[in-house]
């Protein structure tokens, strides 16, 4: 990489986005590792009430993220990317903040469901903000490296969970929430995004993807990132229950198995992300990881009598796999038109978030008639086997002009005859 390009890429703008992401990263990894220590303080004690408990309050912070991502992306396109940058982090920084001084498991749900809608807001605006600033060739590398720094956040949510008390952990991210907040302050939108803003266009108009064509790309986008929360969800955070038949020789802990799937994930971001740009494919190294991945989960749920150092080596790899987590949301931010881009970037990579929660509910609902290791192995099926049906269907989106609207030229010639056709995405 040239020093020109390198200066193109390391931007205030890229390098803020990519802080931000690390704190939504460390909020949302912190909680699986306190989840059991956050827990027992609060009086949950008994195995089985443990695991329906944490089911239930991870539920409530995925289901927050499903909230907030539709809610987050909308106002995005409608007001812009940076009102949602402010606004969404505030909101988490907060609820972290008051999720220490908790006493009650009803009052953890409660700001689990806050948290959740204000993570929800932070990745997809910036992917967002820094896909349309920064030219084709480049935006690649830029979102790599935000998602590459913001992996960064899961390790130190797992070691600041393992090393602090649960609830001095939790201050310790809505802390840095609130210091991210004060240098969101010098952020501003895209040109390209103001040049629609001045228009007539109306923007965030989410009907638009209910059109046969546009709803298979977007519904391919959310299945193609599904088994990267299946491998957070179950296989790293839900590691000492997952190992719990396989008779090791020493006991894997939470914290451990998210430390060494967080370093992977972070060398996985990096590494897909260049991949991406050396194959000059998205989808190739989509396909690439997921493959690894899945061969990867049947060696897990084979290693009868292991040690726990070679599960954390696994847990490794498995985040190494999940590390297409970067280019999956560039991808999807380069499916569809400026107005309505935020909507998709920010709802896509909270629908996969949230789909950790009917993975977590699945497992609960199957765990009853299986054992623990098929119930991992008939969820990871078909979350994989969808995955690979869906990357099909998405478009190659490598080098894309992403100068471009969705709606018809018809329509947008109604709404504002400033707009030249040329500037329009036919519709689909």
């Amino acid at each position: 990489m040239t020093k020109s390009r390198f200066a193109r890429i390391v931007t205030p703008t890229v390098i803020i986005s990519a802080l931000g992401y690390f704190v939504d990263m460390f909020d949302i990894t912190l909680f699986g590792v306190v989840r059991l220590g956050s827990m027992m303080a609060l009086g949950v004690t008994s195995m089985e009430d443990m695991i329906t408990t944490g089911v239930k309050l991870y539920n409530y912070q995925m289901g927050g993220m499903l909230i907030g991502g539709i809610f987050w992306g909308i106002l995005g396109d409608k007001k812009g990317r940076h009102t949602v940058l402010y606004s969404s982090i505030l909101m988490y920084s907060v609820a972290n903040i008051l999720n220490g001084f908790v006493t009650e498991i009803w009052q953890y749900e409660a700001l689990r469901l806050l948290a959740g809608i204000g993570l929800a807001g932070e990745l997809g605006a910036a992917v967002t903000l820094v896909a349309e600033s920064l030219n084709k060739e480049d935006r690649g590398y830029a979102t790599t490296l935000i998602a590459t720094l913001g992996m960064m956040g899961s390790l130190c949510a797992a070691l600041v969970g393992k090393y602090f008390a649960w609830n001095h952990a939790y201050i310790v991210g809505g802390v840095l929430g609130l210091m991210l907040l004060v240098a969101r302050f010098k952020s501003f939108d895209s040109e390209m995004f103001k040049k629609l803003k001045h228009s007539n266009v109306k923007r965030g108009n989410i009907r638009l993807l209910f059109k046969p064509r546009r709803l298979i790309l977007y519904v391919s986008a959310v299945l193609v990132g599904v088994p990267i929360y299946f491998i957070t969800a179950i296989l790293m955070t839900m590691a000492p229950e997952a190992t719990s038949e396989l008779g090791l020789k020493t006991a894997v802990t939470a914290a451990d198995a998210l430390i060494y799937g967080s370093i992977g994930l972070a060398v996985g971001d990096l590494a897909s992300g260049l991949l991406s740009q050396w194959l000059k494919s998205r989808k190739k190294a989509i396909g690439f990881s997921l493959v690894i991945a899945l061969l990867t989960m049947f060696v897990y749920t084979r290693s009868y009598g292991a040690t726990d150092t070679f599960i954390y080596g696994l847990c490794f790899v498995l985040g190494t796999c999940a590390g297409y987590w970067a280019v999956l949301v560039t991808t999807a931010a380069e499916q569809f038109g400026t107005d309505i881009r935020s909507t998709v970037a920010t709802t896509v990579p909270n629908f996969v978030r949230g789909s950790g929660m009917i993975i977590a509910t699945s497992f609960l609902i199957i765990k009853p008639h299986h054992t623990i290791i098929n119930s991992i192995l008939i969820i990871g099926g078909v979350v994989f086997g969808l995955a690979f049906i869906a990357l099909y269907f998405l478009r190659e989106t490598y080098g894309r002009d992403l100068d471009f609207l969705e709606v018809t030229v018809a329509e947008t010639v109604e709404q504002n005859s400033n707009l030249s056709s040329a500037e329009v995405e036919p519709a689909l």
